[in-house]
């Protein structure tokens, strides 16, 4: 059976991270991707990216509307994996953390937690103390919060690659290995004291 990852888009800045992350699932033969797109989603989505909601839909072997409360992922009798929601705005991440599920990714991050199954935040935006409180919130309760912070240890050349890099992070929070991600491995040498 193959495994099972729900992924959400809200319509903050950074529908890169999510259109690469359904691009790299896409490769893994023994997964099945679930997404749902925000309303405001589908308008960053063509604005950031230049392709259309249905070409990113395309990317998934399931989508459901985002006001679907009936879909299968909103139970949490639907054998899911994980969840990853890329790129996660803040308003998304506090009703997550209060219990608020307005929409299906809401809902579906909800019964990611209650199930006890891995939940994954690509948080975006600056960050006031209520913001890290809701975070901190959520790590306790079991979520992984994975802000798109690249590192530049493998000198990006394009944009895209720091895209790549912090993709690559979140899949290693779903222990889904890259051969061909760039990671740190030491100084060559050590530096003079």
């Amino acid at each position: 059976m193959p495994r099972r990852m729900i992924v959400g888009m809200t319509g903050v800045t950074g529908a890169v991270f999510g259109v690469e992350l359904l691009r790299r699932l896409r490769q893994q033969p023994d997964v099945e991707t679930h997404l749902v797109l925000s309303p405001w989603a589908r308008s960053t989505v063509r604005r950031e990216t230049g392709l259309s909601a249905h070409e990113v839909i395309d990317l998934a072997d399931a989508t459901y509307a985002w006001n679907d409360q009936g879909a299968p992922i909103s139970s949490g009798s639907f054998r899911g994996d994980a969840m990853v929601i890329a790129p996660c705005g803040l308003k998304t991440l506090a009703g997550i953390c209060t219990g608020c599920a307005e929409g299906l990714i809401s809902r579906a991050a909800d019964v990611t937690l209650k199930a006890g199954r891995r939940l994954v935040l690509v948080a975006r935006d600056p960050l006031s103390e209520s913001h890290l409180d809701n975070m901190l919130a959520l790590t306790r309760m079991g979520a992984r919060i994975v802000p798109p912070m690249p590192a530049c240890y493998y000198r990006p050349e394009t944009i895209g690659d720091p895209v790549s890099h912090v993709v690559v992070r979140v899949l290693d929070q779903l222990d889904i290995h890259v051969p061909s991600a760039q990671r740190w491995n030491g100084m060559s040498h050590s530096p003079a004291l």
